[in-house]
Order: structure tokens, then C-alpha cells, then sequence
């Protein structure tokens, strides 16, 4: 596998964001290959996970995706790590204003941990993985996102241990949420 020629560039919708069908040429190892695929762009992300170490507690949100309605989430609420799209911010500059704007929390240091494509075969996205602690003392706010943005998110404070035990029972199922959950297991940050 090495080389790609893109041969076409096909802008199909620029409604919400960018899907575009690409026609290329594959080398492969049987040779050059002709392909068509659409990817939708998005931007690039970023998400965090609060904890606090001696409460033993992880900040979660929780707010409707209409496409997880349309594929059997039977009320389409999501619970997950709160998160943004970078727009015209770094991923740190970024996750500090969702974090605020979203769960109400203003933090201090914040620690990159990865950063990972989610849905290589379609979505363009990079998504940009952090993990901080939090106090309460930090709260400046209800949190809940942006109304003109048509945000209405819950901010949910959970046991760690009880957040983890969601990925079980399937209240949980955002992938990024997951990753970040047992990131903190792994480092034996939470139990």
C-alpha cells in the first residue's frame, strides 16, 4: 500500500457540514485500484473526563443525538464525556470552553492522553482525549451548554465505580466516553 491519486472531488452537501464523494487510485499490492468513498468533515474534536480522586466521582453529560434515535437509542439520550468541536481554538483552548460552557466546571490543569480517529471509514475527525481532575470549589456555573447552539445538557456527577458498571449494562455506549472511563481504570486512578 502506498501511493493515492485523487481523481475526483465531488461536493455532495455543505448543509450542516462537509460530505464529499472522492474518486482515486489506490496502489495496492495487486496493483492500482480505482475507488469511490464519501467522507463527511466535520472539524476536529476534543473531549475530556473529570474526576476527583477523593470522591471518587467522574463529570458526565447527558443530551438527545438524533442519530443514535434513529438507530434504536429507543429516547435518543446520550450520557457521555463532554466534549467539542475545535473550530477555530487548539484542543486544550477548546476543551476548557466546553468544559465550562458545558458542565459548568472552570479547571485548571488539564493532561492530553491520545488522541484517536473515531469513525475512520466515513468521518474525517480527529478526536483529541483529556482527563482532569475537578472540585467543587471549581463549579462557576449550572453548566448546560449554549442555548443558541440548541444545547439542553444535564450534567451528571457519578461514582466512578457506578459510570464504569454503564458500559455494562448499556448505559453507556458512547465510545468516547468508554475510552476515557477505562483510560482512568487502567492508570488505577479511580476504582
Amino acid at each position: 500500500m502506498g501511493e493515492i491519486k485523487i481523481i475526483d472531488n465531488q461536493l455532495l452537501s455543505d448543509n450542516w457540514y462537509i460530505l464529499r464523494k472522492y474518486t482515486f487510485d489506490l496502489l495496492t499490492k495487486d496493483g492500482w485500484q480505482r475507488q469511490s468513498r464519501e467522507a463527511y468533515d466535520r472539524g476536529n474534536g476534543a473531549v475530556i473526563l473529570l474526576y476527583n480522586q477523593e470522591k471518587q466521582t467522574v463529570v458526565l453529560t447527558r443530551q438527545f443525538r438524533l442519530p443514535t434515535y434513529v438507530n434504536g437509542n429507543e429516547d435518543g439520550m446520550l450520557i457521555e464525556a463532554c466534549a467539542g468541536l475545535l473550530e477555530d481554538l487548539n484542543p486544550e483552548e477548546c476543551i476548557r470552553k466546553e468544559t465550562e460552557e458545558e458542565t459548568g466546571y472552570r479547571i485548571g490543569k488539564v493532561e492530553k492522553v491520545f488522541e484517536a480517529y473515531m469513525s475512520p471509514g466515513s468521518v474525517t475527525e480527529i478526536l483529541y482525549f483529556f482527563i482532569a481532575p475537578y472540585e467543587p470549589k471549581m463549579k462557576v456555573s449550572e453548566g448546560g451548554g449554549h442555548e443558541e447552539e440548541q444545547e439542553n445538557i444535564e450534567v451528571l456527577e457519578l461514582l466512578f465505580s457506578t459510570a464504569f458498571d454503564m458500559i455494562k449494562t448499556g448505559e453507556i455506549k458512547d465510545g468516547k466516553t468508554i475510552m476515557l472511563l477505562q483510560e482512568l481504570k487502567l492508570r488505577g486512578i479511580l476504582r
